[in-house]
């Protein structure tokens, strides 16, 4: 262990000292607290000066993996590289220093952003209009199927109350459909790793609100009868919702839109090249078809005809309206082209989404330009289709073919060695790679999910292959190593089982 590998209590001494505070000028009555709010025994904090703070501090930062430091190959998330003139824009002080409650009068250089990032993924993905007030992708999840569920009951049919989701698709799916209140109908895979059209066809009725799919599927595939499912799904009454979360290898190719998909959400985390992960900020806006436009969430963002903006509150200003029109799923009487709230889903977040990550994606969108977005998917694409074929002789490839953005193994070709998935994932850590994926999607035993971006160059992807090569080979001569694994890292592998049940969380129960 290296000196500053220590914990920063390791390096407690005592009487050392990281700061220093002014003198009060003020006698000691002025200001206290009172006696049941002050401490009567000092807090266990260590005895350290101002540069081991820095020092510790700076040390763990170094410890982390991103993007930025190294090779991401995590199926599913699309783990791309963020421009760092994302980052300029958003830190401007124009942008950072506005306030959510300003009179739109004052912000409409923001709101203009607004509808052209909502006319820019309209574009892309063949929708009609954008709401951009989620905060994430499961929480567009649950805005899209809101505005499904806004669309029957507005139209009476009460008893579709079924959703239909794949059996591979992302954990999301089925949570965000059982939180709206909706039941879950799972649809299978048939041998090629696609929806199966004919265990699809016995679950349409009547009570079918739609069905959920992401295409290409989490597998990687494209769904290439889409438009034989939109056409049975629409022929019942249902709905098509899009998980966007594999839309990075279509922008600027294929447009859900076309396909026939309803409603859609965009994981900006995953193809705008927004920060992703960490718990922090996000954004997944919602698109929706020309006859769903009605329903989508308020406030909204609308356009004058003297070219200014205004933020649309929802309730409804038509002279033909009665009093007390506007409150949600009450009717106005200019029906069915009101523009107003009656018919919306209602209001899903504080203000209007986060600005500064919608900000990052249309700076994302304006720097490549329609020319060049079409490139991000053709190149996604190459990339994971070289490493799926270099290294289809080491690992067991269960659903062969070309595929998209991503691919699935299932374990090592040799199982004798009964080195699991797991093994492989932590010997990656060791020679500086994040660990692909793993244990998901649940159709395969062993899966190992890969997915390079379109950034990643040539030598990236073959030192890539060169390791997981010798992890196979290494797997034959010497598993204990990978069972071991990892060895390098500054925490070595852990029960991740008692860590999540009995987490500590403590330093003194580390010392115990």
């Amino acid at each position: 262990m290296k000196y500053y590998d220590k914990l920063i209590f390791d390096l407690s001494k005592d009487g050392k000292q990281g700061y220093s505070l002014p003198s009060s000028k003020w006698s000691a009555s002025v200001g206290e607290l009172p006696s049941g709010l002050c401490r009567t025994v000092a807090p266990e904090l260590p005895q350290v000066s101002e540069l081991d703070v820095v020092r510790h501090y700076t040390n763990l930062s170094q410890m982390n993996f991103g993007v930025d430091t190294g090779f991401y190959p995590l199926g599913s998330c699309t783990m791309k590289y963020n421009p760092k003139i994302n980052e300029e824009i958003a830190a401007h002080r124009a942008f950072a220093s506005l306030h959510p409650l300003q009179p739109a009068s004052s912000v409409q250089g923001v709101l203009k952003i607004y509808r052209e990032l909502s006319r820019a993924l309209s574009a892309i993905t063949g929708m009609a209009e954008f709401t951009l007030d989620p905060f994430a992708g499961a929480h567009g999840e649950l805005t899209g199927l809101m505005i499904i569920r806004q669309y029957h009951v507005s139209r009476g049919d009460l008893k579709r109350t079924r959703i239909i989701v794949p059996d591979s698709a992302h954990g999301t799916n089925p949570a965000s459909a059982a939180v709206c209140g909706l039941e879950v109908v799972q649809v299978k895979s048939n041998a090629s790793g696609l929806v199966d059209v004919e265990d699809l066809k016995p679950l349409l009725d009547d009570t079918v609100a739609g069905i959920m799919m992401t295409n290409p599927n989490t597998l990687g595939l494209f769904e290439k009868d889409i438009r034989n499912i939109a056409s049975l799904v629409h022929e019942c009454g249902g709905l098509l919702y899009y998980d966007g979360a594999n839309m990075n290898p279509l922008m600027g190719v294929v447009r859900p839109g076309d396909m026939g998909f309803d409603v859609l959400h965009l994981n900006l985390h995953k193809t705008f090249s927004t920060p992703h992960g960490g718990g922090g900020p996000g954004a997944g806006p919602v698109g929706v078809a020309a006859h769903l436009v009605s329903h989508l969430p308020v406030p909204k963002v609308m356009e004058a005809e003297d070219g200014t903006f205004y933020i649309a509150d929802g309730a409804c200003r038509c002279p033909s309206a009665p009093e007390g029109a506007g409150v949600f799923g009450k009717e106005c009487g200019c029906m069915p082209d009101c523009v107003c709230g009656c018919q919306s889903c209602g209001q899903i977040s504080g203000f209007m989404g986060n600005f500064g990550v919608l900000l990052r994606a249309y700076t994302y969108i304006l720097m490549l330009g329609r020319q060049n977005i079409r490139m991000v998917g053709p190149l996604s694409v190459l990339g994971a289709n070289y490493i799926k074929e270099s290294l289809k002789d080491s690992f067991r490839l269960p659903v062969p073919g070309v595929c998209k953005h991503e691919f699935v193994f299932d374990g090592l070709m040799d199982q004798s060695t009964e080195v699991t998935t797991l093994d492989i994932a932590k010997r990656l850590l060791d020679y500086g790679f994040h660990a692909p994926t793993i244990y998901f999607p649940l159709l395969f035993h062993q899966s190992i999910m890969i997915e390079p971006t379109e950034t990643e160059s040539k030598e990236t992807l073959d030192g890539f292959i060169e390791i997981m090569k010798h992890i196979a080979a290494e797997a034959a001569t010497d598993p204990e190593t990978l069972k071991t694994a990892p060895h390098t890292t500054p925490v070595r592998r852990l029960d991740e089982i008692t860590a999540a049940r009995q987490p500590v969380l403590q330093y003194k129960d580390m010392c115990i």
